[in-house]
């Protein structure tokens, strides 16, 4: 008799006890998130760059000339982003050397005796960065892989100065070698706004490859230097300076100064 009443009381308890619900799927979508969000949170904490998109502008000086450019990344994922570029940069020669000239007893301005041409580029560019090396915390750095290339449009101005003869002043262009035999008298480089009206474009491609070294503080702040190499081909060839032989063909190497936020 007693053994019958536990069994029956038991019986009763269990039926009383309720059973443990499965997850529902809209609590199972829920509950993935959040693992989501938590994996995302650790591997920030441990110095993954964990981001949608990142805008950076850039200075940049290169063993041909300098140049300021902007770029705009989306992140794939934590390691590898597409990166969107415009850059403005302008050439030099490494035969280019700047004199002053003397008026009336007084140092007035400067020229680049020589010089035919400025010549300037717009380049657009699409490319990867791949993070190779990563912070390992938020305070280390990252070392980045950069491939891109893309387009160019090389702008070839007239390099003008002032100039004098018999009391009169003039505005030469394409002063070189022509001015050495006129009977012109040097004033000084007319400045960067003249010869715009004479600009001939120059059609171009270009690619480049670097290393990006990021050191910025917080995964959301861009500081890093990027040092790399540089190659651009125009469709008809660029005179700078007298007595140097056109080119084509450009090849350098630069360091860029990188500034910006991620988000």
């Amino acid at each position: 008799m007693l053994l019958l009443t536990g069994t029956i009381s038991y019986v009763g308890l269990a039926q009383e006890t309720p059973r443990p619900k499965s997850p529902t799927a809209k609590e199972e979508k829920r509950n993935a998130r959040r693992e989501r969000i938590n994996q995302l949170i650790r591997q920030e904490e441990e110095g993954e760059i964990i981001f949608a998109k990142q805008s950076i502008f850039g200075f940049k000086l290169a063993s041909d000339g300098y140049g300021l450019s902007y770029e705009f990344g989306r992140f794939h994922s934590p390691r590898v982003a597409m990166i969107y570029q415009i850059e403005l940069n302008e050439k030099k020669t490494r035969t280019e050397k700047r004199y002053s000239v003397v008026s009336g007893g007084f140092n007035t301005n400067s020229v680049v005796f020589g010089k035919t041409n400025n010549f300037y580029q717009l380049k657009f560019g699409v490319g990867q960065q791949r993070i190779i090396g990563g912070k390992g915390n938020k305070n280390g750095v990252a070392v980045m892989a950069i491939y891109a290339g893309g387009v160019s449009a090389g702008l070839q101005k007239p390099y003008m100065i002032n100039v004098t003869r018999n009391g009169e002043d003039f505005r030469f262009k394409s002063t070189y070698p022509e001015i050495l035999d006129s009977g012109f008298v040097e004033r000084g480089a007319a400045g960067p706004f003249a010869g715009w009206g004479d600009v001939k474009v120059r059609p171009g491609a270009h690619a480049k490859l670097a290393l990006r070294f990021d050191w910025g503080r917080f995964n959301e702040t861009v500081s890093a230097v990027e040092a790399g190499v540089n190659a651009e081909f125009y469709s008809s060839k660029i005179d700078q300076v007298m007595k140097m032989p056109p080119k084509q063909f450009f090849f350098n190497a630069y360091v860029t100064l990188l500034l910006g936020k991620r988000k």
